[in-house]
């Protein structure tokens, strides 16, 4: 899949899709992932993409201009699936939806910046709009850093044991049972007992009592 990121701080992003799985899903030809700076496609001398907004509003706007001259050249290369927007004001972001994006095959995320863009942009630009959760930062590279992460990680292929990927928490709705590793006693602290068994039967059940008793403790609304 490939994943188009326009943002007015590129440098944000540029050591973040060069490490751990974004690296190795790059390495293997599995994604691409590019960075375009909105700067580049302004009129401005001053390169400019923001201004104010009109009925005396605070703050400053990103301005429609530079975003559609961006999403018009990629689009004149190749079809694109999506076009999302990063804004507190979209839609959640969970599993599901990382699970989803994960079968496109292009994908443009926008970074919001300033206050916001233009309506114009969201109206007829935009494809979806996605949020991180209910609060406000001061752009949307950390989201479109989250979203790209999240995605191409489940991407089949990436993630060398795949069913690692599928046994993590939201993918069923549930939170993910508890997880021990060697040695099976520290301190007196002892791994549970039925997961040193080798029982499969019984230690599949134990993961699903645990998940369920997690979730019903941690995030009863997932159970809803």
């Amino acid at each position: 899949m490939r994943i188009d990121i326009i943002t007015v701080l590129p440098e944000m992003l540029e050591g973040f899709i060069n490490e751990s799985i974004l690296a190795r899903a790059q390495k293997k030809g599995l994604a691409e992932i590019h960075l375009h700076n909105l700067r580049d496609y302004t009129t401005d001398k001053w390169r400019r993409v923001d201004d104010y907004p009109y009925g005396g509003f605070a703050g400053m706007v990103m301005q429609i201009e530079p975003i559609d001259r961006c999403i018009t050249a990629l689009k004149a290369e190749r079809d694109y699936d999506e076009v999302i927007f990063t804004s507190p004001d979209g839609e959640q972001f969970n599993q599901h939806t990382a699970n989803d994006l994960s079968l496109k095959e292009n994908i443009i995320i926008l970074c919001g910046h300033y206050k916001g863009v233009d309506q114009r942009v969201r109206d007829h630009l935009i494809t979806r709009e996605i949020s991180v959760g209910d609060f406000v930062l001061t752009g949307g590279e950390l989201p479109a850093a989250i979203i790209a992460d999240s995605v191409v990680r489940v991407v089949p292929g990436v993630i060398g044991d795949e069913q690692s990927a599928l046994s993590d928490c939201f993918q069923d709705d549930l939170l993910a049972a508890p997880i021990y590793t060697r040695p099976a006693e520290y301190k007196g602290w002892r791994v549970p007992d039925i997961l040193l068994s080798g029982h499969e039967a019984k230690i599949k059940q134990w993961e699903m009592d645990q998940a369920m008793e997690r979730t019903r403790r941690l995030r009863p609304d997932l159970l809803k």
